[in-house]
């Protein structure tokens, strides 16, 4: 199977995303796969891969809302802010009431500095996170701007908190638990994680097993539709489709929010495109 296109995969737990881009190359016959968007092991749910020219969208496609399902437990923080960590203090929280989970999830939503969990994939002077804490190091990680759009309390039974989370890219759930926890002045670390959607693309999705037994292409998004779904779309004549071909920077007229598609009229995706300050397109991705 060589066709280009966009696979959306329900990633199992105890899987890296690492793993199933080495499942899906296997599969799939070609190195040329990649994914748009980490999720740790211990989480399940959508991963968007890209395979063949479409491994050029991945980049932009990171940059798209994520949205959630998770059980967070109050009463011990971890090292990882998950299960998957050592716990590191423990708190009573039988006291905490259900009001006043609903009002710290509440101050937690908006445009906020998150300071990411230490055990993570972000790079610290060339170096991932995750790598320097495991060599023993003291990592402090340096916060990031990050927006939670939602943050809803599904259920409270006990000591687990069942959420709903809408949030832009780079948002940490792992850091809402911690953070959730710290407000309430007992801890907290995430036991669960099930990402619903990223950006278009969301649940249902096949599994591993189901590509194994369907073959991949019985599942992919032609890169065109995948394109299409996930960013505005821009359709140009045969004379400007060559040129766009050519990665050639034609002048702009009346063009989507960027970044978006540019199609010949057969539909064919022909680049991922923005405007630049001189009035001509710049291409992000030439794929035509």
């Amino acid at each position: 199977m060589r066709g280009s296109g966009l696979l959306v995969v329900d990633k199992p737990a105890g899987w890296t995303s690492h793993d199933v881009v080495g499942r899906v190359r296997r599969l799939a016959g070609t190195k040329r796969v990649g994914h748009a968007g980490t999720l740790d092991p211990m989480a399940t749910g959508v991963l968007v891969l890209g395979i063949e020219k479409a491994t050029r969208l991945l980049g932009h496609l990171t940059l798209h809302d994520k949205r959630y399902d998770g059980t967070i437990r109050l009463g011990a923080t971890t090292t990882t802010d998950d299960a998957e960590g050592e716990v590191v203090s423990a708190a009573d929280a039988s006291g905490v009431t259900e009001d006043a989970v609903r009002a710290a999830a509440a101050l937690l939503v908006g445009e906020q500095d998150q300071v990411p969990p230490a055990v993570s994939a972000i790079s610290v002077d060339g170096v991932r996170s995750y790598a320097r804490v495991r060599r023993g190091e003291d990592v402090v990680m340096a916060p990031r701007r990050v927006v939670v759009h939602a943050f809803d309390v599904l259920a409270v039974r006990g000591a687990d908190i069942d959420v709903s989370v809408h949030c832009g890219a780079g948002t940490y759930v792992r850091a809402l638990a911690r953070d959730l926890g710290a407000a309430l002045g007992v801890g907290g670390h995430l036991t669960a994680l099930r990402r619903t959607a990223s950006g278009p693309y969301a649940l249902p999705a096949p599994t591993l097993d189901d590509l194994e037994r369907d073959g991949v292409a019985a599942h992919l998004v032609p890169i065109a539709d995948a394109a299409r779904a996930a960013f505005p779309s821009l359709v140009v004549d045969a004379d400007v489709a060559r040129q766009v071909a050519n990665g050639v920077r034609i002048a702009a007229g009346d063009v989507p929010e960027a970044p978006f598609g540019v199609y010949d009229e057969a539909g064919a995706l022909l680049a991922l495109a923005e405007v630049r300050a001189d009035g001509r397109l710049a291409y992000l991705a030439v794929l035509g």
